[in-house]
């Protein structure tokens, strides 16, 4: 999956512009509110591992679990279906084809039940 979606830097292209979305989002921007220049790159960095890892590539992910790093954030069902409308829209902007929105689909959407919280 990893090389089917181009690998590393085609995920991190299309990561910058999903977080670049979520940050400027009317539903979304709330959540990266407060953050630094510095705290916003490690996030985008983190993003970047954790797909890569999921997808099968050589990274390797140190952040936290979901559910920890969620914590707190007060992320409802809506906004989670929001972050995945923007993700589906950062797809077909880089071209990702059907069967690997599918394949991505499955490996990220069982992480709602630690990231929603409401």
């Amino acid at each position: 999956m990893y090389l089917r979606l181009g690998g590393y830097d085609a995920i991190a292209a299309a990561t910058d512009e999903f977080i670049g979305r979520l940050a400027t989002d009317g539903q979304t921007q709330k959540f990266f509110v407060g953050f630094s220049i510095d705290s916003k790159t490690r996030i985008r960095q983190l993003v970047v591992e954790l797909i890569c890892k999921a997808t099968g590539g050589p990274c390797a992910y140190i952040g936290r679990d979901m559910k920890t790093a969620h914590a707190g954030a007060g992320i409802t069902k809506a906004d989670w279906d929001r972050s995945l409308a923007i993700f589906g829209e950062v797809l077909n902007k880089f071209k990702v084809p059907e069967q690997e929105h599918k394949d991505l689909a499955a490996i990220l959407g069982p992480r709602e039940k630690d990231i929603v919280q409401q």
